[in-house]
């Protein structure tokens, strides 16, 4: 009841509560309740947490929509979540990259996952009100964002998915190596061990903190982004953490095949180019619609996908062939 007179009143506030509810419910039943033990999981499970993970967030757009600003809010949120949820796809190829360079049994994915999420939701709440202030103060900031969105879509439109992924170089890697006590052995799943009067580290802690480092990387990027959508921190917030809750469901359900969308880097990158160009010509006073955006992001999201799989790429279709032939 007070929700709800809340939810007329101050739509915005209650909206928040709501949000912050829902993180936390996730994160009491996620770990402490359906996943305590280690356990790979199934693909079966990945798309049911998918699918929850997506209709929350299109549930909550519905919401803000309905209570706090109509039409052309809700689709800045949709648009924002679609561009984060988009961009995290490269995350995904790099966190599988790391597990398996680290030789990680798959049945402690999970729950490093669970908490290299919960990781960015704190990191990327510093970034966002901290951008959103900067913006407000010095509005000439959006176009320094505008100009390196373009030139991150360049680059990554000609770079390949595993360049420069060398784990040993990453400073923080190389800092935890240096000052902690790194274990060789798992120990079934626990990031630290105590033995007698000191705690020693495994090498799980050393993937968390790697997919921790490379997530404030992948947040150069799919922030400022968003920052071409809304200024608002309403908006940047929830949209950015629902797509981010999304993540480890999506991890397992496109691990095995994410390499088949051969052509999705490509469409990332002309998202990123079309939005940094869009803060650009803000400048110059010409503005594209939220509604043009909206259509062009999930234009290009669902033509590199169909094309991908429609038109196999080579070395993908040499092996379907060879496996034909046997």
């Amino acid at each position: 009841m007070i929700f709800a007179l809340n939810l007329q009143n101050n739509p915005e506030s209650a909206l928040y509560i709501l949000f912050g509810a829902v993180i936390i419910i996730f994160l009491i039943f996620d770990l402490g309740f359906f996943n305590k033990n280690a356990h790979k999981v199934s693909l079966k499970s990945a798309t049911y947490q998918s699918i929850f993970w997506v209709v929350i967030s299109v549930a909550f757009g519905f919401l803000i929509y309905k209570y706090d600003g109509g039409a052309e809010v809700s689709l800045e949120f949709f648009s924002a979540y679609l561009t984060e949820y988009a961009l995290s796809v490269d995350n995904i190829f790099v966190i599988l990259l790391i597990l398996r360079y680290f030789k990680i049994k798959e049945e402690y994915y999970h729950n490093i996952l669970f908490w290299g999420v919960l990781g960015a939701i704190v990191f990327r709440a510093v970034f966002i009100f901290l951008g959103a202030y900067l913006v407000a103060q010095f509005h000439w900031i959006l176009y320094i964002f505008g100009a390196f969105l373009v030139y991150s879509g360049v680059k990554i439109f000609f770079q390949k998915a595993d360049d420069d992924l060398d784990p040993e170089k990453n400073v923080i890697i190389k800092f935890a190596r240096k000052y902690l006590k790194i274990t060789k052995g798992d120990f079934n799943g626990k990031f630290f061990v105590k033995r007698g009067q000191k705690f020693l580290f495994t090498p799980l802690f050393l993937v968390i903190l790697l997919i921790e480092s490379t997530d404030l990387i992948f947040a150069v990027d799919s922030i400022p982004a968003v920052f071409a959508i809304t200024q608002s921190e309403f908006i940047l917030y929830t949209s950015n953490i629902f797509a981010i809750l999304g993540l480890r469901a999506k991890f397992f359900l496109l691990a095995g095949i994410i390499d088949r969308f051969y052509l999705l880097q490509k469409g990332l990158s002309f998202i990123l180019i079309f939005i940094g160009a869009k803060m650009l010509l803000e400048f110059l006073d010409i503005h594209i619609s939220i509604i043009v955006s909206f259509s062009i992001i999930v234009s290009t999201l669902l033509l590199s996908i169909l094309i991908s799989i429609l038109v196999p790429q080579k070395k993908e279709l040499s092996k379907e062939l060879t496996n034909l032939e046997k």
